[in-house]
Protein backbone atom coordinates (compact mmCIF):
# COMPACT_ATOMS: atom_id res chain seq x y z
CA UNK A 1 0.00 0.00 0.00
CA UNK A 2 1.35 3.41 -1.03
CA UNK A 3 0.61 6.43 1.21
CA UNK A 4 -1.36 9.28 -0.41
CA UNK A 5 0.40 12.42 -1.59
CA UNK A 6 -0.59 15.84 -0.23
CA UNK A 7 -2.34 18.25 -2.64
CA UNK A 8 0.08 20.85 -4.01
CA UNK A 9 -2.44 23.29 -5.49
CA UNK A 10 -6.16 23.97 -5.85
CA UNK A 11 -6.20 21.73 -8.92
CA UNK A 12 -5.26 18.77 -6.71
CA UNK A 13 -8.09 19.35 -4.21
CA UNK A 14 -11.10 17.05 -4.57
CA UNK A 15 -14.44 16.93 -2.76
CA UNK A 16 -14.77 14.31 -0.06
CA UNK A 17 -16.85 11.36 -1.26
CA UNK A 18 -19.99 10.42 0.66
CA UNK A 19 -21.49 6.98 1.17
CA UNK A 20 -24.84 6.11 2.77
CA UNK A 21 -24.79 3.15 5.16
CA UNK A 22 -27.65 1.09 6.56
CA UNK A 23 -28.31 -2.37 7.97
CA UNK A 24 -26.53 -4.23 10.75
CA UNK A 25 -23.14 -2.94 11.94
CA UNK A 26 -21.26 -5.55 9.92
CA UNK A 27 -23.40 -4.84 6.83
CA UNK A 28 -22.75 -1.11 7.17
CA UNK A 29 -19.06 -1.84 7.51
CA UNK A 30 -18.91 -4.03 4.41
CA UNK A 31 -20.68 -1.37 2.35
CA UNK A 32 -18.32 1.29 3.70
CA UNK A 33 -15.13 -0.69 3.06
CA UNK A 34 -16.14 -1.75 -0.44
CA UNK A 35 -17.41 1.67 -1.55
CA UNK A 36 -14.41 3.58 -0.21
CA UNK A 37 -11.73 0.91 -0.53
CA UNK A 38 -9.04 3.14 -2.04
CA UNK A 39 -9.54 5.80 0.64
CA UNK A 40 -9.51 3.22 3.47
CA UNK A 41 -6.32 1.64 2.16
CA UNK A 42 -4.85 5.13 1.81
CA UNK A 43 -5.51 5.76 5.52
CA UNK A 44 -3.93 2.43 6.37
CA UNK A 45 -0.86 3.20 4.27
CA UNK A 46 -0.44 6.67 5.79
CA UNK A 47 -0.36 5.48 9.39
CA UNK A 48 1.52 2.24 8.88
CA UNK A 49 4.19 4.29 7.09
CA UNK A 50 4.43 6.65 10.06
CA UNK A 51 4.84 3.76 12.46
CA UNK A 52 7.33 1.97 10.21
CA UNK A 53 9.38 5.18 10.24
CA UNK A 54 9.60 4.64 14.03
CA UNK A 55 11.10 1.18 13.30
CA UNK A 56 7.91 -0.76 14.08
CA UNK A 57 7.22 -3.62 11.66
CA UNK A 58 3.68 -4.75 10.90
CA UNK A 59 3.68 -7.44 13.59
CA UNK A 60 4.51 -4.80 16.21
CA UNK A 61 1.92 -2.37 14.82
CA UNK A 62 -0.78 -5.06 14.78
CA UNK A 63 0.08 -6.03 18.35
CA UNK A 64 -0.43 -2.44 19.53
CA UNK A 65 -3.75 -2.27 17.67
CA UNK A 66 -4.92 -5.52 19.27
CA UNK A 67 -4.33 -4.02 22.71
CA UNK A 68 -7.39 -1.84 22.05
CA UNK A 69 -9.65 -4.69 20.91
CA UNK A 70 -10.98 -5.83 24.32
CA UNK A 71 -11.43 -2.23 25.39
CA UNK A 72 -13.48 -1.39 22.28
CA UNK A 73 -15.51 -4.60 22.65
CA UNK A 74 -16.29 -3.66 26.23
CA UNK A 75 -17.31 -0.14 25.22
CA UNK A 76 -19.58 -1.20 22.36
CA UNK A 77 -19.33 -4.60 20.61
CA UNK A 78 -21.17 -3.17 17.60
CA UNK A 79 -18.15 -0.98 16.87
CA UNK A 80 -15.94 -4.05 16.51
CA UNK A 81 -18.52 -5.64 14.21
CA UNK A 82 -18.61 -2.51 12.06
CA UNK A 83 -14.81 -2.45 11.92
CA UNK A 84 -14.74 -6.13 10.91
CA UNK A 85 -17.15 -5.29 8.10
CA UNK A 86 -14.98 -2.38 6.93
CA UNK A 87 -11.94 -4.66 6.88
CA UNK A 88 -13.83 -7.30 4.87
CA UNK A 89 -15.13 -4.74 2.40
CA UNK A 90 -11.75 -3.07 1.91
CA UNK A 91 -9.77 -6.32 1.88
CA UNK A 92 -7.53 -5.56 4.86
CA UNK A 93 -7.07 -6.76 8.45
CA UNK A 94 -9.16 -5.78 11.46
CA UNK A 95 -5.96 -4.41 13.00
CA UNK A 96 -5.69 -1.95 10.11
CA UNK A 97 -9.14 -0.56 10.94
CA UNK A 98 -8.37 -0.47 14.66
CA UNK A 99 -5.25 1.53 13.77
CA UNK A 100 -7.32 4.16 11.96
CA UNK A 101 -9.89 4.44 14.75
CA UNK A 102 -7.22 4.69 17.46
CA UNK A 103 -4.59 6.46 15.39
CA UNK A 104 -4.02 9.27 17.94
CA UNK A 105 -3.40 6.75 20.71
CA UNK A 106 -1.45 4.19 18.64
CA UNK A 107 0.87 6.77 17.09
CA UNK A 108 1.70 8.09 20.54
CA UNK A 109 2.26 4.60 21.96
CA UNK A 110 4.49 3.90 18.98
CA UNK A 111 6.52 7.03 19.71
CA UNK A 112 6.84 6.16 23.39
CA UNK A 113 8.02 2.63 22.69
CA UNK A 114 10.51 3.92 20.13
CA UNK A 115 11.73 6.68 22.44
CA UNK A 116 10.59 9.41 20.04
CA UNK A 117 9.08 12.67 21.42
CA UNK A 118 5.57 13.75 20.44
CA UNK A 119 6.05 16.39 17.76
CA UNK A 120 3.03 15.85 15.49
CA UNK A 121 -0.10 17.12 17.23
CA UNK A 122 -3.44 17.74 15.58
CA UNK A 123 -4.28 21.41 15.57
CA UNK A 124 -7.86 22.64 14.98
CA UNK A 125 -9.84 25.74 15.88
CA UNK A 126 -13.54 25.28 16.69
CA UNK A 127 -16.48 27.57 17.37
CA UNK A 128 -20.18 27.44 18.16
CA UNK A 129 -22.62 30.37 18.22
CA UNK A 130 -26.02 30.11 19.88
CA UNK A 131 -29.08 30.99 17.82
CA UNK A 132 -29.74 33.97 20.10
CA UNK A 133 -26.69 35.63 18.55
CA UNK A 134 -27.00 34.60 14.89
CA UNK A 135 -28.69 36.45 12.05
CA UNK A 136 -31.41 33.82 11.57
CA UNK A 137 -31.88 32.48 15.10
CA UNK A 138 -30.32 29.06 14.41
CA UNK A 139 -27.22 27.70 16.13
CA UNK A 140 -24.04 27.44 14.00
CA UNK A 141 -21.15 25.11 14.79
CA UNK A 142 -17.88 24.52 12.96
CA UNK A 143 -14.15 23.97 12.97
CA UNK A 144 -10.93 24.00 11.00
CA UNK A 145 -9.34 20.56 11.19
CA UNK A 146 -5.53 20.77 11.13
CA UNK A 147 -3.53 17.62 10.49
CA UNK A 148 -1.61 15.87 7.72
CA UNK A 149 -2.46 17.29 4.27
CA UNK A 150 -2.32 13.77 2.81
CA UNK A 151 -5.65 13.23 4.58
CA UNK A 152 -7.29 15.46 1.97
CA UNK A 153 -7.27 12.28 -0.15
CA UNK A 154 -8.43 9.92 2.61
CA UNK A 155 -11.25 11.90 4.24
CA UNK A 156 -14.83 10.81 3.60
CA UNK A 157 -18.38 11.66 4.67
CA UNK A 158 -20.71 8.99 6.05
CA UNK A 159 -24.50 9.17 6.23
CA UNK A 160 -25.47 6.40 8.62
CA UNK A 161 -29.08 5.19 8.77
CA UNK A 162 -29.76 3.54 12.13
CA UNK A 163 -32.67 1.46 13.42
CA UNK A 164 -31.76 1.95 17.09
CA UNK A 165 -31.24 5.71 17.35
CA UNK A 166 -30.84 8.90 15.35
CA UNK A 167 -29.26 8.87 11.93
CA UNK A 168 -25.93 10.65 11.70
CA UNK A 169 -23.73 12.53 9.26
CA UNK A 170 -20.01 12.55 9.95
CA UNK A 171 -16.78 13.59 8.26
CA UNK A 172 -14.00 11.17 9.16
CA UNK A 173 -10.78 9.63 7.98
CA UNK A 174 -11.60 6.66 5.75
CA UNK A 175 -11.98 3.57 7.89
CA UNK A 176 -12.93 5.64 10.93
CA UNK A 177 -16.33 5.48 12.59
CA UNK A 178 -16.61 9.25 13.21
CA UNK A 179 -14.72 12.49 13.65
CA UNK A 180 -17.02 15.52 13.58
CA UNK A 181 -20.61 15.82 12.46
CA UNK A 182 -24.27 15.99 13.45
CA UNK A 183 -27.22 13.71 13.99
CA UNK A 184 -30.94 13.80 13.20
CA UNK A 185 -31.72 14.83 16.79
CA UNK A 186 -29.88 18.12 16.20
CA UNK A 187 -26.73 17.26 18.16
CA UNK A 188 -23.34 18.20 16.68
CA UNK A 189 -19.74 17.63 17.75
CA UNK A 190 -16.28 18.88 16.83
CA UNK A 191 -12.97 18.18 18.55
CA UNK A 192 -9.44 19.50 18.75
CA UNK A 193 -6.06 18.65 20.18
CA UNK A 194 -5.15 19.21 23.81
CA UNK A 195 -2.27 17.80 25.81
CA UNK A 196 -1.49 17.62 29.52
CA UNK A 197 0.77 15.94 32.04
CA UNK A 198 -1.81 13.19 32.73
CA UNK A 199 -1.78 11.80 29.17
CA UNK A 200 -1.08 8.09 28.60
CA UNK A 201 -0.99 7.19 32.26
CA UNK A 202 -3.99 4.93 31.53
CA UNK A 203 -5.52 3.20 28.52
CA UNK A 204 -8.92 4.55 27.58
CA UNK A 205 -11.51 4.45 24.81
CA UNK A 206 -10.17 5.82 21.51
CA UNK A 207 -11.26 9.41 20.98
CA UNK A 208 -12.90 8.74 17.61
CA UNK A 209 -15.26 6.22 19.21
CA UNK A 210 -16.29 8.64 21.95
CA UNK A 211 -17.29 11.13 19.26
CA UNK A 212 -19.25 8.41 17.47
CA UNK A 213 -20.98 7.53 20.73
CA UNK A 214 -21.99 11.17 21.25
CA UNK A 215 -23.47 11.30 17.75
CA UNK A 216 -25.54 8.18 18.43
CA UNK A 217 -27.45 9.83 21.27
CA UNK A 218 -31.04 10.99 21.00
CA UNK A 219 -30.64 13.51 23.83
CA UNK A 220 -27.97 16.11 24.56
CA UNK A 221 -27.66 14.96 28.17
CA UNK A 222 -26.49 11.53 27.01
CA UNK A 223 -24.08 13.02 24.48
CA UNK A 224 -22.54 15.09 27.28
CA UNK A 225 -22.26 11.95 29.40
CA UNK A 226 -20.43 10.12 26.60
CA UNK A 227 -17.91 12.94 26.20
CA UNK A 228 -17.35 13.87 29.82
CA UNK A 229 -17.52 10.51 31.59
CA UNK A 230 -15.72 8.07 29.28
CA UNK A 231 -12.11 7.28 30.35
CA UNK A 232 -9.58 8.34 27.74
CA UNK A 233 -5.89 7.68 27.08
CA UNK A 234 -5.15 11.29 26.19
CA UNK A 235 -6.52 14.79 26.49
CA UNK A 236 -8.90 16.19 23.91
CA UNK A 237 -11.22 19.16 23.57
CA UNK A 238 -14.75 18.23 22.49
CA UNK A 239 -17.38 20.82 21.65
CA UNK A 240 -21.04 19.79 21.68
CA UNK A 241 -24.06 21.73 20.47
CA UNK A 242 -27.80 21.12 20.30
CA UNK A 243 -30.24 22.72 17.89
CA UNK A 244 -32.65 23.26 20.81
CA UNK A 245 -30.39 26.14 21.90
CA UNK A 246 -27.51 24.86 24.01
CA UNK A 247 -23.77 24.37 23.60
CA UNK A 248 -20.94 23.28 25.87
CA UNK A 249 -17.25 22.62 25.50
CA UNK A 250 -15.39 19.95 27.47
CA UNK A 251 -11.66 20.27 28.00
CA UNK A 252 -10.99 16.60 28.68
CA UNK A 253 -8.05 15.19 30.57
CA UNK A 254 -7.89 11.38 30.46
CA UNK A 255 -9.70 11.05 33.81
CA UNK A 256 -11.60 14.33 34.16
CA UNK A 257 -13.57 16.81 32.06
CA UNK A 258 -13.81 20.57 32.59
CA UNK A 259 -16.87 22.34 31.11
CA UNK A 260 -16.85 25.72 29.36
CA UNK A 261 -20.14 27.51 28.60
CA UNK A 262 -20.94 30.15 25.96
CA UNK A 263 -19.72 33.68 26.75
CA UNK A 264 -21.69 36.94 26.83
CA UNK A 265 -21.78 36.91 23.01
CA UNK A 266 -23.40 33.47 22.98
CA UNK A 267 -20.31 31.73 21.64
CA UNK A 268 -17.57 29.28 22.48
CA UNK A 269 -14.26 29.41 20.62
CA UNK A 270 -11.46 26.97 21.32
CA UNK A 271 -8.04 26.25 19.81
CA UNK A 272 -5.35 24.01 21.33
CA UNK A 273 -4.49 25.39 24.77
CA UNK A 274 -6.33 24.86 28.05
CA UNK A 275 -8.49 27.87 28.94
CA UNK A 276 -10.77 26.84 31.82
CA UNK A 277 -9.78 28.36 35.15
CA UNK A 278 -10.30 25.16 37.13
CA UNK A 279 -8.50 23.05 34.54
CA UNK A 280 -5.48 25.35 34.59
CA UNK A 281 -5.17 24.95 38.37
CA UNK A 282 -5.20 21.15 38.13
CA UNK A 283 -3.21 20.19 35.04
CA UNK A 284 -0.03 21.28 33.28
CA UNK A 285 -0.44 22.20 29.62
CA UNK A 286 2.32 20.25 27.84
CA UNK A 287 1.16 20.97 24.29
CA UNK A 288 2.10 24.63 23.93
CA UNK A 289 5.63 23.98 22.55
CA UNK A 290 3.97 22.35 19.52
CA UNK A 291 1.12 24.87 18.96
CA UNK A 292 2.23 28.24 20.42
CA UNK A 293 0.06 30.11 17.91
CA UNK A 294 -3.01 28.63 19.59
CA UNK A 295 -3.00 31.66 21.91
CA UNK A 296 -3.96 33.99 19.06
CA UNK A 297 -5.91 31.61 16.84
CA UNK A 298 -8.91 31.44 19.16
CA UNK A 299 -8.55 35.17 19.94
CA UNK A 300 -8.68 36.03 16.23
CA UNK A 301 -11.81 33.92 15.61
CA UNK A 302 -13.54 35.21 18.74
CA UNK A 303 -12.81 38.83 17.83
CA UNK A 304 -14.07 38.39 14.26
CA UNK A 305 -17.31 36.80 15.44
CA UNK A 306 -17.88 39.26 18.29
CA UNK A 307 -17.74 42.12 15.77
CA UNK A 308 -20.78 40.56 14.06
CA UNK A 309 -22.71 39.53 17.18
CA UNK A 310 -26.39 39.21 16.31
CA UNK A 311 -25.62 39.10 12.58
CA UNK A 312 -23.55 35.93 12.39
CA UNK A 313 -24.36 33.48 9.62
CA UNK A 314 -22.42 30.61 8.05
CA UNK A 315 -20.51 33.02 5.82
CA UNK A 316 -19.37 35.01 8.86
CA UNK A 317 -18.04 31.86 10.51
CA UNK A 318 -16.30 30.85 7.29
CA UNK A 319 -14.67 34.28 7.07
CA UNK A 320 -13.38 33.90 10.63
CA UNK A 321 -11.99 30.45 9.83
CA UNK A 322 -10.32 31.69 6.62
CA UNK A 323 -8.27 34.14 8.72
CA UNK A 324 -4.62 34.17 7.59
CA UNK A 325 -3.16 36.39 10.33
CA UNK A 326 0.30 35.08 11.21
CA UNK A 327 0.46 32.81 8.17
CA UNK A 328 1.66 30.03 8.02
CA UNK A 329 0.90 29.80 11.77
CA UNK A 330 -2.66 30.93 11.13
CA UNK A 331 -6.25 29.88 11.76
CA UNK A 332 -6.37 28.73 8.13
CA UNK A 333 -3.07 26.89 7.87
CA UNK A 334 -1.37 26.36 4.50
CA UNK A 335 0.87 23.29 4.22
CA UNK A 336 3.95 23.95 6.36
CA UNK A 337 6.58 21.90 8.19
CA UNK A 338 5.47 20.78 11.64
CA UNK A 339 7.61 20.54 14.76
CA UNK A 340 8.68 16.99 13.89
CA UNK A 341 9.45 17.72 10.24
CA UNK A 342 6.21 16.36 8.75
CA UNK A 343 3.90 18.67 6.81
CA UNK A 344 0.84 20.07 8.58
CA UNK A 345 -2.11 22.04 7.20
CA UNK A 346 -5.80 22.77 7.60
CA UNK A 347 -7.22 19.64 5.97
CA UNK A 348 -10.85 20.77 6.05
CA UNK A 349 -13.15 23.57 7.16
CA UNK A 350 -16.50 22.31 8.45
CA UNK A 351 -19.53 24.55 9.08
CA UNK A 352 -22.80 23.05 10.38
CA UNK A 353 -26.35 24.11 11.15
CA UNK A 354 -27.65 21.18 13.20
CA UNK A 355 -31.29 22.32 13.03
CA UNK A 356 -31.19 22.04 9.25
CA UNK A 357 -29.15 18.83 9.16
CA UNK A 358 -26.63 20.76 7.07
CA UNK A 359 -22.86 20.33 6.95
CA UNK A 360 -20.67 22.33 4.55
CA UNK A 361 -17.11 21.12 4.01
CA UNK A 362 -14.20 22.84 2.24
CA UNK A 363 -11.17 20.57 1.73
CA UNK A 364 -7.76 22.26 2.06
CA UNK A 365 -9.20 25.78 2.55
CA UNK A 366 -5.78 27.46 2.25
CA UNK A 367 -5.64 26.15 -1.32
CA UNK A 368 -9.31 26.12 -2.35
CA UNK A 369 -12.47 27.90 -1.19
CA UNK A 370 -14.94 25.42 -2.73
CA UNK A 371 -17.53 23.99 -0.32
CA UNK A 372 -19.63 20.86 -0.72
CA UNK A 373 -22.95 20.67 1.12
CA UNK A 374 -24.02 17.41 2.77
CA UNK A 375 -27.46 17.05 4.34
CA UNK A 376 -29.34 14.77 6.72
CA UNK A 377 -33.10 14.51 7.21
CA UNK A 378 -33.98 15.63 10.74
CA UNK A 379 -36.44 14.20 13.23
CA UNK A 380 -39.40 16.16 14.62
CA UNK A 381 -37.75 17.99 17.55
CA UNK A 382 -34.82 19.18 15.49
CA UNK A 383 -37.13 20.32 12.71
CA UNK A 384 -39.12 22.42 15.16
CA UNK A 385 -35.86 24.04 16.29
CA UNK A 386 -35.31 24.98 12.65
CA UNK A 387 -38.71 26.61 12.53
CA UNK A 388 -40.61 24.16 10.36
CA UNK A 389 -42.61 20.95 10.65
CA UNK A 390 -41.51 17.64 9.07
CA UNK A 391 -43.29 17.02 5.80
CA UNK A 392 -44.23 20.68 5.25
Amino acid sequence: MIPPVAPASAADVVDFPMVELRGTPVERGRTYGAALKSQVLGSVALYTAQLRAMNHDWSAIAAIAREFLPLVEGYDPAYVEEMRGIAEGAGCDLEHILLINARTEILQIGRQRAGIPDEEPDGCTGAVILGSHTAHGRLIHGQNWDWRPECAHTTVVLKIRRDDGPDLLTMTEAGGLARCGLNSAGIAITANYLECDRDYAQVGVPLALIRRKALEQQHMALAMKAVSCTPKSASNNMMLSWSEGFAIDFECAPDEAFPIWPDENGMIVHANHWTGEIARTKIRDTGIPFVPESFYRDWRVRRALAAKAGQIDRDALKAAFFDDFGVPYSVCRPPRPGAGGSISSTVAMVVMEPALGLMEVCPMPALSTRFTTYTLEMDGAACHAAGHTPGL
